[in-house]
C-alpha cells in the first residue's frame, strides 16, 4: 500500500472532483472553489496528474478557458489511499484471519 501525503489545497480539489469517479468539467471545479485562484488550481491540477491521482482529457491547460474546457476524474487506481489520505481517521476495514 502507498503512502500519500496532501496539502490542504490538494485535498479540496479531490474533494470537489470526487472520488467515485465521475468526470468534473473545469468549469464546474471552479464554481465549486471559488477560493482557490485560477492560477493556483491550475498548478494543483497539474500536481495531482503528474502523481496520477487525477486523470483529464486534456494534458495541457494554461489558462481559465482552457481549464473550463477539461474534464477531470480521479484515477480509480488510486481511491482507496487517496481516501485515507483525505481522512486519516477514517477506520480501517480490520483483516480476518482464516483458519485452515
Amino acid at each position: 500500500m502507498r503512502e500519500i501525503s496532501l496539502e490542504g489545497g490538494e485535498v479540496s480539489v479531490l474533494k470537489a472532483i470526487g472520488l467515485g469517479g465521475t468526470h468534473l468539467s473545469g468549469g464546474d471545479l471552479l464554481e465549486k472553489l471559488p477560493e482557490l485562484e485560477v492560477a493556483e488550481l491550475i498548478d494543483t491540477l497539474q500536481g495531482l496528474m503528474m502523481f496520477g491521482y487525477v486523470v483529464a482529457d486534456r494534458q495541457s491547460f494554461r489558462e481559465e478557458d482552457d481549464l473550463k474546457r477539461t474534464s477531470f476524474h480521479v484515477n480509480s487506481g488510486y481511491t482507496r489511499e487517496l481516501r485515507e489520505a483525505i481522512d486519516p481517521t477514517r477506520k480501517k476495514p480490520e483483516r480476518r484471519r482464516r483458519r485452515q
